[in-house]
């Protein structure tokens, strides 16, 4: 696992305090919250500050001020605000913040929260991180604020594996890569030579599972992302689909499709490389997805009749108890259960349109977020907040974010096309 220690980051508390300024996400649509947030002082500090920035801006949750609105000029980011002056431009909360390079060479940020109605300071800390780290220093002081102002644990600091697609339609590159979540620092973990397709991230964060075509037929991989070491997970016979690891990392689910047409669910431990049956129907079941807690799959069938109408479906981890929970017009697929464990995210074709969407985990409170000409594949941020998926645009795809309610959505900035994300637990 890695540490924030051993990616050179570390951190202490410089006042703590008693929070009384809270942003409840529970009640539904949420207005985003006014907070000012002015540069940073130090060299690097109006870097830092502008990323924190668009972080909480880009979670719905938070409207950033505009700074020529801002009355006092902050030159002491320890010094006690203002409040009045940041009052009357109606800012709820303030952060400020600086930057310095330390005598060893690391840069120390540091930043302070501020109540503007309660008149305190609700948190402030200190990070220590070599120059390599400077981007997630500012997405870990943005996860701070999200949490002590939303009582749940951000997600910024975290990365989303892709697929990225370049070239002419006809002959397409595609290369694995990964980025920060918010299209930052892109590193490519594949030369293209091959078609990949379904990264997926191991819970222990440091490795993925894949499909590659590279000797004629998909097989599936698993790849240390810091080491590049790649091994075969396993040469099955027929086509093999969708493979995700379960919560504790041990074991990697997929479908296998046989001669005769049908595919089923099968799953791997990593460690004996047993493979275990868990469907044995004459329809097509695919897509499996764990419960955040190991206990349940969630996966997609069309063995309740009707050409390609494939629904979703539960059950157990052994494969036991399979029963239908969507019963709505359309063609379900990709569904993947929500880190939280509330909600099941899900692509869905009706009406000539395809749909990203969320249900209970019963079947009940189905909720269409997005709609497009051609769009799918989600993935949850961590926090089970917010969903990745890719939509195709003029000439190819590219990746999207939205929030549950649906009213947040933004492309995520690639310098290619993009498909298949798969979003990183936070890293440590």
């Amino acid at each position: 696992m890695v540490t924030a220690m051993a990616m050179g980051i570390s951190s202490v508390a410089i006042l703590p305090a008693q929070a009384t300024l809270e942003l409840n996400v529970n009640k539904g649509n949420v207005e985003p919250m006014p907070i000012a947030i002015p540069d940073f002082q130090g060299g690097l500090g109006p870097q830092i500050s502008e990323i924190v920035t668009a972080d909480l801006k880009r979670s719905g949750l938070f409207a950033p001020i505009d700074k020529a609105a801002f009355v006092e000029k902050i030159t002491n980011p320890d010094a006690t605000p203002r409040f009045d002056d940041w009052k009357v431009i109606n800012a709820q909360a303030l952060v400020t913040g600086s930057v310095s390079k330390e005598a060893d060479g690391r840069i120390r940020a540091q930043y302070r929260l501020w109540d503007i109605f309660g008149n305190q300071q609700l948190a402030g800390e200190q990070f220590f991180a070599n120059d390599a780290n400077q981007r997630r220093v500012a997405h870990i002081i943005a996860d701070a604020i999200y949490e002590k102002i939303t009582g749940e644990k951000g997600y910024f600091d975290t990365r989303v594996v892709f697929v990225d697609e370049s070239g002419a339609k006809n002959a397409r590159k595609k290369r694995l890569a990964i980025m920060d979540q918010d299209g930052a620092n892109v590193r490519y973990l594949s030369d293209g030579r091959s078609i990949v397709l379904t990264p997926r991230f191991s819970p222990n964060r440091q490795e993925i599972t894949y499909m590659s075509y590279e000797s004629g037929q998909p097989k599936v991989y698993l790849l240390q992302i810091e080491t590049g070491q790649r091994e075969l997970v396993g040469n099955f016979p027929g086509m093999t689909f969708a493979p995700r690891f379960s919560p504790d990392g041990q074991k990697v689910i997929m479908s296998l499709l046989r001669d005769d047409g049908n595919s089923n669910i099968f799953a791997m431990d990593l460690r004996s490389r047993s493979t275990t049956r868990l469907t044995d129907s004459t329809a097509i079941d695919t897509s499996p997805s764990y419960s955040p807690d190991g206990s349940q799959i969630v996966f997609t069938s069309d063995r309740g009749g009707g050409s390609g109408r494939s629904q979703i479906y539960v059950m157990g981890a052994d494969g036991s108890n399979p029963h239908r929970i969507s019963f709505g017009d359309g063609v379900y697929s990709t569904p993947v259960w929500s880190p939280r464990g509330d909600l099941i995210a899900f692509t869905k074709q009706s009406g000539g349109e395809f749909q990203i969407g969320v249900m209970k985990t019963d079947g009940s409170g189905e909720r269409i977020l997005s709609s497009g000409f051609q769009q799918e594949g989600p993935t949850w941020a961590p926090n089970g907040r917010v969903l990745m998926f890719f939509r195709d645009s003029a000439g190819g795809p590219k990746l999207v974010s939205v929030d549950l309610t649906g009213r947040n959505e933004q492309q995520i900035p690639t310098a290619n096309y993009a498909s298949d994300p798969a979003w990183s637990p936070l890293l440590e």
